[in-house]
């Protein structure tokens, strides 16, 4: 099971801070936002459509990057400084 954490505007559109994916392994972060897309159309939207980026235990990663059973997956959008 991974756990999935949701920040910014993403967390406040799909209505979800936090939830968990069962996965077989080996698995990727595509394969997580697959998975997450199938929940409703809204998810799909959401995790399809503008720029999302992706941190795994903490550390930014890849769509393609793999994910193991007890990861953290944290999804959220670019963010701007100034």
């Amino acid at each position: 099971m991974v756990k999935v954490l949701f920040f910014g505007q993403l967390k406040e559109l799909l209505d979800c801070n936090e939830t968990s994916v069962d996965i077989a392994e080996p698995a990727t972060v595509d394969d997580i936002k697959n998975e997450l897309k199938l929940r409703s159309e809204r998810w799909a939207n959401l995790l399809s459509n503008g720029p999302v980026l992706v941190a795994i235990n903490h550390s930014m990663s890849m769509s393609s990057d793999q994910v193991n059973n007890g990861d953290e997956v944290a999804f959220f959008p670019p963010v701007t400084g100034g």
